[in-house]
């Protein structure tokens, strides 16, 4: 018999989109380094406070873990080169060219580019010419952040600045900062590049007697966390759907019902990658008798928000059946 180990990843709250994501592209990167492990993800719903167990088949031990996600990590993250793109905005023309381009490199290439966009469907009535991007998409140049740019920059980045100064100053290696992002509650110190998929960086005014963009705020990543959820978003294909006579993009686990939002399930036994993406495309999730039989405990959302010129996400909340929720991918708005 195959022994398998068992690994709590203390680091990945299950109300945190980024999280979420950084959980997918951990298991992205051991498929891709260690395919022999089957690595598998559970959810310890009954060990407060909630977190994702892995489990593998070997008797590798936490370093060993970190080093193998960091050997994958890297891997795929030489195939993130968009030729200088910098914003996920592109003529339908360019989009079913850079479709066609990836779908003959290799499947990861081709994966990504099916999560990012579709030359089928148009950001909006006035700009049929343009194809709408994937709605995980929250940077579009604004206070010069830019999409494609920190895709490209971000998951091959193996380590953050140095924290701290003079004498205080710590180099942090790349398997610590992963290590950190999975084994641990985040901290949020590194003064690096995001996708703001992390709620930590809605820094609303209401109801606050401070500014919340003090000093506090410029450090506010974790590092580790957004290389590995910039892989996990290969994961999450995006497809079109004709909604009210239009033709919008969706995303596995998306919803566009008032505004964008992503629903993720929180289940028990531990479940290969595929089976989380099948999960996610399920429809009939809405129904507690098939969340039981399939395992799955909760649904936990999370919303798209604009703050000014900027999007963010909020924290997911559980899904409430009796308030008629139905989180079924599609929707439009």
């Amino acid at each position: 018999m195959t022994e398998r180990a068992t690994h709590r990843l203390a680091g990945l709250e299950p109300d945190n989109l980024l999280a979420f994501l950084a959980l997918l592209g951990t298991l992205r990167t051991l498929e891709h380094a260690r395919p022999a492990w089957r690595a598998r993800v559970g959810w310890a719903v009954d060990t407060p406070p909630v977190r994702p167990v892995l489990t593998v088949a070997a008797s590798a031990m936490e370093q060993e873990i970190v080093a193998t996600v960091a050997e994958g990590l890297r891997d795929l993250a030489r195939r993130h080169d968009f030729g200088g793109l910098k914003d996920l905005k592109l003529s339908r023309g360019e989009a079913a060219e850079r479709l066609r381009h990836a779908a003959a490199r290799d499947r990861y290439t081709s994966d990504l580019w099916a999560a990012l966009i579709s030359d089928a469907a148009a950001r909006d009535k006035n700009k049929m010419h343009e194809a709408e991007p994937t709605p995980l998409c929250l940077l579009f140049g604004q206070g010069h952040m830019h999409f494609m740019s920190r895709l490209a920059s971000v998951p091959r980045e193996s380590t953050p600045p140095d924290r701290g100064a003079g004498r205080e100053k710590i180099t942090i290696g790349e398997t610590d900062s992963l290590r950190e992002a999975l084994f641990e509650p985040w901290t949020r110190p590194d003064a690096t590049f995001s996708f703001r998929w992390d709620p930590h960086e809605d820094v609303r005014y209401a109801l606050r007697a401070t500014d919340p963009t003090d000093a506090r705020t410029k450090e506010k990543t974790q590092h580790g966390a957004n290389r590995l959820a910039a892989i996990g978003l290969s994961v999450l294909t995006v497809v079109p759907r004709l909604r009210a006579g239009t033709v919008r993009l969706d995303v596995v686990g998306g919803e566009r019902s008032g505004g964008f939002a992503f629903t993720w399930p929180i289940w028990r036994d531990p479940i290969s990658l595929a089976t989380i993406r099948s999960l996610l495309g399920h429809t009939g999730l809405d129904k507690p008798a098939t969340r039981d039989a399939l395992g799955v405990v909760e649904l936990r959302r999370a919303r798209r928000i604009s703050v000014g010129k900027f999007m963010n996400v909020t924290r997911a909340e559980p899904v409430d059946d009796s308030a008629g929720e139905t989180p079924q991918p599609g929707g439009d708005s």
